[in-house]
């Protein structure tokens, strides 16, 4: 999911309703547990909160009214999963657990066994994904060994937590910087999973790929390379995936690797970018035909860039998608790409002169330019 944009929306979400289903679920379980007190403390000071604080907070009230013993509070806590209602009826969904797995995290490390087993269940509820990186922190060699075990889990959410909780770029995470300076670890354990039978494993070893690529480009390509050889189409799929940041980078062995990475020969004709000024919140067409001047057939990889203006005036690039097109000699192929701009959560824009390039096999090739004005 694009975790920045649903961010605002899911904590919006996560309000009163979440401490009262928890603190129902609790209830059911253990007669004793006195919901309503822990339902007035978890809300006391709650709405200022953004979801992951929400999500912290409802731990530590959990602290405070599950029994002091760790080991009792998390039977109960995994009792309660059972109770809780059916995820249609539910606000947030899978997200309900999210205090749960805060809770291992925040006062599990010093039980790790416990820990371990709780979030093998809860993972399989919501996700582990955050609250396993304290554990690979403080007890890395324990921990490794751990998710060595789940790679070969029977339940696919486990095993994607073997790569999606050692991602040392985990958005809405703290940064895994032993993992960044050396991806060795991680990456034996996408070894363990490149030809997994899930989908939704498999995005997750490309995800993480792609973060070790940006802190070492050369053990990605090495990696890419190696992964290939023989590869079938799903592991090509994650490699091409796991390619695609290197890719917009246009980093000469990521091209390579999936087989772009001589010189096209093409020319760019009959460019049109209309209307040259135009206002924010409306959109601007590029065209242009790219032609192969080459003498014999030719695969190319067409990106094309927009270099946003900025609010302090400087531009910065981005690179949009096009097409991988295979062109006989002499064939002309005519593109077309709407861009809008409208304001959006994800990208501000602001007015000011608009350059945009091409990338083919990502060598940049000029194409033109249009004035973004205020609306």
């Amino acid at each position: 999911m694009d975790r920045e944009r649903m961010a605002e929306p899911l904590r919006n979400s996560f309000g009163a309703a979440i401490p009262k289903r928890i603190g129902a679920m609790l209830q059911a379980v253990d007669a004793a547990f006195d919901a309503d007190a822990f339902v007035a403390d978890a809300l006391r000071g709650y709405e200022p909160l953004n979801l992951m604080q929400r999500g912290r907070h409802i731990a530590h009230a959990l602290r405070r009214h599950l029994p002091d013993d760790y080991d009792a509070a998390i039977a109960l806590l995994l009792a309660s999963v059972d109770h809780a209602p059916a995820r249609d009826g539910a606000p947030m969904g899978a997200f309900l657990f999210l205090p749960y797995t805060e809770f291992v995290s925040l006062h599990g490390l010093d039980h790790f066994a416990t820990s371990m087993r709780a979030l093998h269940a809860l993972t399989q509820r919501f996700t582990g994904e955050f609250s396993v990186r304290p554990f690979i922190e403080r007890f890395p060699e324990l921990a490794l060994a751990q998710l060595r075990a789940w790679a070969s889990d029977p339940n696919e959410h486990v095993r994607r937590l073997v790569s999606e909780g050692t991602r040392p770029r985990l958005p809405w995470a703290a940064r895994l910087r032993a993992f960044q300076r050396d991806p060795a670890p991680t990456l034996a354990l996408l070894e363990l999973l490149r030809d997994d039978p899930s989908l939704y494993v498999r995005r997750s070893v490309a995800n993480h790929l792609n973060d070790i690529g940006k802190d070492h480009p050369e053990v990605l390509t090495a990696v890419a390379r190696r992964w290939m050889v023989d590869a079938g189409e799903e592991r090509q799929w994650i490699v091409r995936h796991a390619l695609r940041s290197a890719v917009k980078r246009a980093e000469a062995g990521a091209l390579e690797v999936l087989g772009f990475a001589h010189e096209a020969r093409v020319a760019v004709e009959a460019v049109r970018i209309a209307p040259k000024r135009v206002a924010i919140g409306e959109s601007v067409d590029i065209g242009f035909t790219l032609r192969n001047t080459g003498a014999a057939a030719q695969r190319v990889l067409v990106d094309y860039v927009v270099f946003y203006v900025k609010a302090n005036g400087e531009a910065r690039a981005k690179v949009f998608k096009l097409r991988t097109l295979d062109l006989a000699a002499g064939e002309a192929v005519r593109i077309a790409k709407r861009l809008s701009l409208e304001q959006r959560t994800t990208r501000t824009h602001y007015a000011g002169r608009h350059r945009v390039e091409l990338l083919v096999n990502g060598r940049p090739m000029p194409l033109g330019e249009f004035v973004l004005v205020g609306s």
